[in-house]
């Protein structure tokens, strides 16, 4: 596989979003489309081509002179930052590019839309809502924090109808967070799967605003819930056909109903604070296997940076191996004040508000407030006829 990117930001996303399907011999380099045009000129066609047409003034002409260079049958992924059904259209039904993904991108979108492609496979069909889960690596680094603002952007700002599934079965504490009520049957839900269908998760689920729902129960102390093998997986079922997100806060706690949900979801979070014991827990759930339906590794939010004698961005990636995904300040007023309120911390723009933001952007793979970005996806299914320029067909 070949590829040619404009700048750094976006090499470093594409390395690690599509290096687990090109494999070691990915070749990555720096240009845009006219670049690629002049170098395929001089070598071979590789089977899979990938081109960043950012800032191209004449993007379809500029297509189609590569097109006149490489062999008929090369596979093109197509990335840039024009962000239109039609230019969609344009190139994969007028030009026959495989696919074609605009900016904002992230590596689960590549590694979600460009991945299959890479490996001759045709994309999924994946119907129902996106499941994520949200998980602390320890207590108190503010998961729940994260996990219900996530919720409540999708729900109140973008108009998805989401729920909130809170596992902890004994607080409630993410209902208290969105001052809605702790609801009930989820208990029941869980410990009879053959009973869950969608007016049981109507019914358990407690609105907190007119797309937003919380599902949770507050079990006494001294009561065992007794889970049933499957109760997730069939929850999970009539939760996606009901709901366009599903955001699951649950803690890094041992047991069946927590790992169900860690293993069947699209996503993961893994929300740290910069301490090194909070290093050590994520290096531990970092080794936790990969469920079916995740096409690539949690999303790891680096929460409170800069609180007086922590570790730097830099120190934490160094002792993880890896960068962080994203990083929220360290907002104590800001966050206190809207938990004691039961308020969201994100209905106030500024940092945090713009940080989980960018969390929604990271695990949404379709695209968020855009409804071109909608109708792009939907072209997406559509079969390019044989004899455009591009084409190899998988």
């Amino acid at each position: 596989m070949l590829g040619f990117v404009a700048d750094a930001a976006t090499e470093a996303l594409v390395r690690d979003g599509l290096t687990e399907f090109a494999g070691p011999d990915f070749d990555l380099r720096r240009g845009n489309v006219r670049t690629a045009t002049t170098a395929l000129q001089k070598q071979n066609t590789p089977r899979v081509l990938l081109v960043d047409i950012a800032g191209e003034d004449h993007p379809i002409s500029a297509l189609r002179d590569l097109a006149r260079v490489v062999e008929p049958d090369v596979s093109v992924l197509l990335i840039g930052a024009l962000d239109s059904a039609d230019f969609y259209r344009e190139v994969t039904r007028g030009l026959g590019v495989a696919e074609y993904l605009p900016r904002p991108l992230t590596r689960e979108k590549l590694a979600r839309q460009f991945g299959p492609l890479i490996l001759g496979q045709a994309p999924e069909a994946d119907m129902g809502g996106r499941c994520v889960t949200v998980t602390g690596v320890r207590g108190g680094v503010g998961a729940t924090t994260v996990a219900v603002n996530l919720a409540w952007l999708f729900g109140v700002v973008m108009h998805r109808h989401t729920v909130l599934l809170d596992p902890d079965l004994y607080r409630g504490l993410a209902a208290f967070l969105l001052d809605a009520r702790v609801g009930s049957g989820l208990r029941q839900a869980l410990e009879s799967p053959d009973r869950i269908d969608v007016l049981l998760a109507e019914r358990a689920a407690s609105p907190a605003a007119d797309r937003l729902h919380v599902l949770s129960d507050q079990l006494d102390f001294m009561t065992e819930l007794a889970y049933a093998p499957g109760a997730v997986a069939a929850l999970l079922r009539v939760l996606r056909n009901r709901y366009n997100f599903i955001v699951a806060d649950v803690p890094f706690v041992s047991n069946a109903f927590n790992r169900d949900l860690l293993l069947q979801v699209h996503q993961r979070v893994f929300v740290l604070e910069p301490t090194l014991a909070s290093v050590r827990e994520a290096l531990r759930l970092l080794d936790l296997p990969v469920g079916p339906a995740q096409k690539h590794r949690p999303v790891l939010v680096l929460n409170r940076l800069g609180r007086p004698g922590t570790l730097t961005r830099q120190q934490v990636e160094e002792a993880l191996k890896t960068h962080v995904d994203m990083v929220i300040p360290d907002l104590p007023r800001q966050v206190g004040n809207a938990a004691t309120l039961g308020e969201p911390a994100a209905a106030a723009r500024g940092a945090f508000r713009n940080a989980i933001m960018d969390l929604a952007r990271q695990v949404d793979a379709v695209g968020l407030l855009d409804v071109a970005s909608a109708d792009a996806t939907v072209a997406a299914g559509a079969t390019k006829p044989k004899w455009f320029s591009f084409g190899r067909q998988s």
